[in-house]
């Protein structure tokens, strides 16, 4: 068993993809240490091993820090770890299976599609539902002292206005954005994301399903 009195400093995300079955801290954790050779140790101490019998559950298990530095103390005892990310993080494995070209654009296609579509219909459904034509009408009939012919300037302004406002509220057009901000479908996808990690790992851990200190078997399979 190895000595070492340095301080280990690691840092795990909350949610991390791995590509191969057999997990080492090196896979999930970003280890810092004044040894390079004790930083090099560090990352090829095995954590978990998914099994097949995993595929039924997506290959997932949720994994506690202090499992972590068990690990690291099972050759380092004197070690000083410091956890500088998350208590708990989820480990996912992912099947490398890439999609044609086809499929992508065909999958684009039909997102564009869609949103296209229901955009469209959420923009007419509020016109009818407040009567912007009528609206118009009588404002154009107002102003004017003439009937609306059905198209004025003020349905051509609106059609402008609607198209600008759009595009400055998702910040986004093409693969441009306008300001370095998120766009609202990024904060939206983050808070989601966000959501969904915190479910799973309290779900683990009320099912007691959690690769946690005092669980010696790292098989990934009876915790997924």
């Amino acid at each position: 068993m190895a000595s070492c009195s340095d301080t280990i400093y690691i840092k795990a995300d909350r949610n991390i993809e791995v590509t191969k079955p057999e997990v080492t801290l090196g896979d999930v954790l970003k280890i810092e240490c004044a040894n390079p050779s004790v930083t090099s140790r560090v990352k090829t101490l095995k954590l978990l091993k998914f099994h097949d019998t995993d595929r039924k559950n997506k290959n997932r298990t949720c994994v506690s820090i202090l499992k972590v530095i068990a690990c690291i103390h099972e050759v380092y005892p004197n070690a000083d770890v410091e956890n500088a990310g998350e208590q708990d993080f989820i480990v996912t494995l992912e099947e490398q299976k890439t999609a044609g070209q086809f499929v992508h654009w065909v999958k684009t296609f039909f997102v564009v599609v869609i949103t296209f579509c229901g955009a469209a219909f959420s923009i007419m459904a509020f016109n009818n539902d407040v009567d912007v034509t009528k609206l118009f009408g009588q404002v154009y009939e107002s102003l004017t002292g003439t009937e609306s012919p059905g198209f004025t300037i003020l349905e051509l302004t609106y059609s402008i206005g609607v198209i600008i406002g759009i595009l400055t509220f998702f910040n986004h057009f093409g693969k441009k954005k306008f300001t370095v901000d998120p766009t609202p479908m990024e904060v939206e996808m983050r808070l989601y994301e966000n959501d969904i990690q915190t479910t799973l790992i309290e779900d683990f851990s009320r099912k007691g399903k959690e690769l946690d200190v005092g669980n010696s078997d790292r098989s990934g399979s009876s915790r997924t």
